[in-house]
């Protein structure tokens, strides 16, 4: 079963991505492929592959999906590749857009996928999005606000009813958002 998290930027996804890793799951990671630069504090393999556009053009065989934000720094390219670890009897845990949730599930099947969509009020995730930007060498302001913007199109009430997603996970109070994740998954993979 692949655990699919996704929602609008400072949802959380990383933070819970993270601790899905380190908890007893037994939930393996899968890394989707970016040219984005990396973010201080991430590690390669673990959030993304940090990788060039010839990269992805060089693998263009093995692409399941991409897509391409034109950010105030350039083009920024994502992609999920078929690097042949994701195998049928294990639980792996990814984070993603709905756009990529969607070719998942059209690829792998609709069995295959749970999705984790996480919603937090705008308040909180401008916060959040605001004290991570502050944390960084070079913080970019103009693309948090780009990114903002993007999101309330791209998980639109309808894209999200498109996309069958029924439930979703409050993260307003990470703990108790974390135990309902987990408690869904242990469900899904006992089941």
């Amino acid at each position: 079963m692949i655990f699919y998290i996704m929602g609008k930027s400072a949802s959380g996804k990383d933070s819970l991505y993270k601790k899905l890793l380190a908890s007893d799951l037994g939930l393996n990671r899968v890394a989707i492929y970016t040219t984005r630069p990396k973010r201080d504090g991430e590690q390669e393999g673990m959030e993304y592959h940090f990788v060039d556009k010839k990269f992805l053009d060089d693998n263009k065989d093995k692409i399941i999906e991409t897509r391409v934000y034109h950010t105030v720094f350039g083009e920024w390219y994502y992609a999920t590749l078929d690097d042949g670890k994701i195998k049928n009897d294990a639980n792996y845990v990814v984070i993603g857009t709905l756009e990529s949730y969607n070719s998942i599930k059209k690829y792998y099947g609709k069995d295959s996928i749970f999705p984790i969509y996480l919603e937090v009020s705008n308040d909180v995730r401008k916060q959040r999005a605001l004290d991570r930007e502050n944390m960084q060498k070079v913080p970019k302001i103009d693309e948090m606000e780009r990114r903002f913007k993007a999101d309330e199109i791209d998980f639109s009430e309808e894209n999200i009813r498109n996309a069958e997603i029924e439930k979703r996970y409050v993260n307003d109070d990470f703990d108790k958002c974390f135990e309902e994740v987990v408690n869904d998954i242990k469900k899904i993979s006992n089941g």
